[in-house]
């Protein structure tokens, strides 16, 4: 292959400007995404776990969010959504909101994440001994007691490592983005090669940098696996 390789044009501006820009936004993107995964992905766990039909909701949500492809819901979010809404609040959202291709990302890919995180997280308040519930009801908690101090400690320690995975899902996910005009790490890549032709060392770099993330989010997640294990529940 005859090919002019030409590393130094990742050192050099506006290249290298880019490559940190789009560094930036995709941990932006990526952490803030996880966070509304994980929080409503929780809530979601929680009442798919509830007696009485209230649970019906998680398997509905899970059903939607999970079964429709990311890149789609960002699509129907960013395009379709805004246009459903009163003509004040689809303006406000398309032109008023500041970066409104950033929220769209967070938004899209925080609830399509928390379908998964939901049934993770009610796999793991089932994996409790329901002798658990019992006796804590049997103390004196109320339903609202025990979930918050005995089932969801011990049903989040059970699924870290699952979640560990979901949190790297959603740093890899972060590069859809792109297809609604979010320059994140994938996106600034690619304009350095539209301008360099160096697509190589452009690309190179991303898969270098997305690397770098995974390797350093699995060694934390890893080390806190072990921190908060639940005695007898590892394997290794």
């Amino acid at each position: 292959m005859n090919y002019a390789w030409n590393w130094s044009v990742l050192v050099q501006q506006p290249y290298l400007g880019w490559l940190l820009e789009g560094l930036w936004t995709t941990v932006w993107i990526s952490l803030a995404a996880w966070i509304i995964a994980l929080l409503a992905g929780s809530l979601l766990g929680v009442t798919g776990s509830l007696p009485g039909r209230i649970r019906l909701l998680t398997p509905a949500y899970v059903a939607v969010f999970r079964n429709v492809p990311l890149l789609l819901q960002l699509f129907l979010w960013f395009f379709v959504v805004p246009e459903l809404l009163p003509p004040a609040a689809g303006n406000w959202l398309k032109r008023g909101l500041p970066h409104p291709e950033w929220w769209t990302a967070v938004v899209g890919i925080g609830l399509f994440t928390a379908a998964r995180v939901a049934v993770q997280i009610r796999a793991g308040i089932r994996a409790v001994a329901a002798g658990q519930l019992a006796a804590a009801l049997a103390s004196g908690m109320r339903l609202r007691q025990a979930y918050r101090f005995v089932l969801l400690p011990q049903a989040l320690r059970l699924v870290l490592p699952p979640l560990t995975s979901e949190f790297l899902t959603v740093f890899k996910n972060s590069a859809l983005a792109l297809t609604i005009g979010v320059f994140e790490m994938t996106a600034q890549s690619r304009q350095i090669e539209n301008y360099t032709f160096n697509g190589f060392e452009a690309f190179t770099a991303a898969t270098a940098v997305y690397l770098a993330i995974a390797l350093t989010v699995t060694f934390c997640m890893r080390a806190l696996e072990r921190r908060l294990a639940i005695p007898g529940t590892r394997s290794v």
